[in-house]
């Protein structure tokens, strides 16, 4: 855990919040809060992706999308075992994670004949996808501006202010200083590891704590040994994701957590890591040296489960708290909330607050 380079790095702070956080991630840690967590996560992630199916369908939004599902690879005997378990039970989820050898892992992904002989197995979810996320929002903005929706960007929100027991208006700065006041019928809080910080004067405390997680972009050099599928590494914690841009043919890789409070300064160990391990599985695929990096706050809970739903404020509600799984969960979450908001049920089985 204080390694530099580890896929999880906790450096310890004269932090309350991160000490609570810590301790309260060590309860959810037995087997059957892990269950119960696997269900929520499942169930809201299976109907996230049947959401932004249809919207895809519906909307024709295109944000280089790749539809050859999701392989995770294991190196260890052991990483490997613990793997079985969660996968009958996300099966029987309505989640067709397969089991599948070694060798059925590299038909699926030849690139991984590289490290054919430290694989000791694989799950292969093939409904699964992936894309750049970033397009994917930048694509829905666009689609939202078209219905009406406005946005107010390089806004600061400085308060979310109370009167009567209800959320009477939101004080925000634009980018040259100029205070507003916004009012509305209805608020979302939306603000992903700020969340503690909004919520907290309005008496509502949030388990919610920043894991920074890192993201390289590369261009591929070489597609022959660049892979095709996405991949989850699950020994180094990081995934692996291909597309195609107006700049190329690209490889991007996250992953990893650094519990280090609201820092966002790239650590570069932690970056020569990830490209270390990129050229350890496929070696010349990528261009390093063109290796452009990135880091953000994950709103990470306890449990990994997101908190969506209803506040002790009957016009105030939450959409936070995904962790790493903000961009599995964006479509359910959002048309659940959506539904709860305009006082409907929501369609899936989830412990919504």
């Amino acid at each position: 855990l204080g390694k530099e380079d580890a896929p999880l790095l906790f450096r310890i702070r004269a932090d309350m919040r991160q000490w609570l956080w810590g301790l309260q991630f060590l309860r959810e840690c037995t087997p059957a809060r892990t269950r119960h967590n696997i269900e929520q996560i499942v169930r809201l992630g299976t109907y996230s992706r049947d959401m932004l199916q249809q919207l895809r369908r519906d909307a024709g939004i295109a944000y280089h999308e790749r539809a050859q599902g999701i392989l995770h690879f294991y190196t260890t005997q052991k990483e490997f075992d613990g793997a079985l378990k969660p996968a009958e039970q996300m099966r029987a989820l309505g989640c067709e994670r397969t089991v599948i050898s070694a060798d059925e892992a590299v038909k699926i992904e030849p690139a991984l004949a590289h490290i054919r002989p430290q694989l000791a197995g694989a799950t292969y979810t093939a409904e699964d996808e992936s894309g750049d996320a970033n397009r994917f929002a930048r694509e829905l903005v666009k689609l939202c501006e078209t219905a009406g929706v406005k946005f107010l960007m390089s806004h600061t929100v400085t308060a979310i202010r109370e009167a009567g027991g209800t959320v009477e208006h939101v004080e925000a700065t634009d980018s040259e200083g100029r205070f507003q006041r916004i009012q509305g019928d209805a608020f979302v809080l939306a603000m992903g590891s700020l969340s503690p910080i909004y919520a907290k004067p309005l008496g509502i405390h949030l388990p919610i704590y920043p894991a920074k997680g890192y993201s390289v972009t590369m261009p591929v050099i070489d597609p022959s040994k660049a892979h095709q599928v996405s991949l989850t590494d699950d020994e180094f914690k990081l995934v692996f994701s291909r597309y195609t841009d107006e700049h190329g043919d690209r490889l991007r890789i996250a992953g990893t957590a650094e519990l280090n409070g609201y820092d966002r300064d790239l650590n570069r160990v932690r970056c020569e890591a990830i490209v270390r391990r990129v050229e350890q599985l496929f070696p010349g695929a990528g261009d390093a040296s063109q290796a452009s990096f990135w880091t953000g706050l994950r709103p990470a809970t306890p449990s990994n489960v997101p908190l969506i739903g209803k506040t002790k404020l009957p016009n105030f509600f939450l959409n936070t708290g995904h962790g790493t799984l903000g961009w599995t969960h964006s479509c359910g979450s959002g048309k659940s909330i959506a539904r709860i908001v305009s006082g409907l049920k929501p369609e899936v089985d989830f412990a919504f607050t």
